[in-house]
């Protein structure tokens, strides 16, 4: 699913009639079968009529929601992005920065990965097929989410730099973002995984800072 719960995913005019409601949910439907089509099969190989069809959806109706197929990886990716920052944003608001503001962006962000297998393998295999103003503004908000990270774990390390700290970010990122090839698709799995997935993101956060120095060195 690519549906996230947060300000920016919302449209500025949410639906009031039916038959807006009705087009809401097809755009979205078009959206999560796309995400599940390039996870699987990679964005290149995935028709437009493809993600129709797994909607029920013809080729030609598609162009009333989308220009086109990297239109809707773009928007993929950008309710991801925007998604993973604002509710970052908001998982730490009113928290002391540190220790306990990384404790709600790591479960925020576990909470994400497990729902978001398929936004994950898209984003790792397919963000250079989204057109480069697009891409572009995607890794601006991406890296604004990397800073928020890295601006609490400044405060839970405060002898590194903030090299060292957005390196932290990305280790954490990297084991939590795993769920692709380490969870199954059951809820059942999910919950099972997720104490483990959030043990070893505060393993990399909290790593010992001599070794974080001898990982630079090699």
């Amino acid at each position: 699913m690519v549906r996230m719960p947060t300000p920016h995913a919302l449209s500025a005019a949410e639906p009031v009639t039916a038959r807006e409601a009705a087009k809401a949910q097809r755009r979205q439907d078009l959206l999560d079968a796309a995400a599940e089509l390039f996870a699987e099969r990679g964005f290149e190989s995935v028709r437009l009529e493809d993600i129709g069809a797994a909607c029920g959806i013809s080729g030609p109706g598609i162009y009333r929601h989308f220009r086109g197929k990297a239109a809707v990886l773009t928007q993929i990716l950008e309710t991801a992005s925007h998604g993973l920052l604002d509710g970052g944003r908001a998982a730490v608001a009113g928290r002391p920065p540190g220790e306990e503001a990384l404790e709600a962006l790591i479960g925020f962000h576990a909470d994400f990965a497990l729902r978001h297998r398929d936004v994950i393998r898209v984003q790792d295999r397919d963000l250079g097929a989204v057109p480069e103003d697009e891409r572009r503004d995607l890794v601006r908000v991406q890296r604004a989410y990397i800073d928020l990270w890295a601006e609490h774990i400044g405060h839970l390390h405060p002898e590194e730099d903030g090299a060292a700290a957005v390196f932290r970010a990305q280790a954490a990122f990297g084991l939590l973002n795993s769920t692709p090839r380490s969870v199954r698709r059951s809820p059942a799995d999910r919950r099972a995984r997720r104490p483990a997935l959030i043990a070893m993101a505060w393993g990399a956060l909290r790593a010992a800072h001599g070794l974080l120095l001898s990982t630079y060195a090699a």
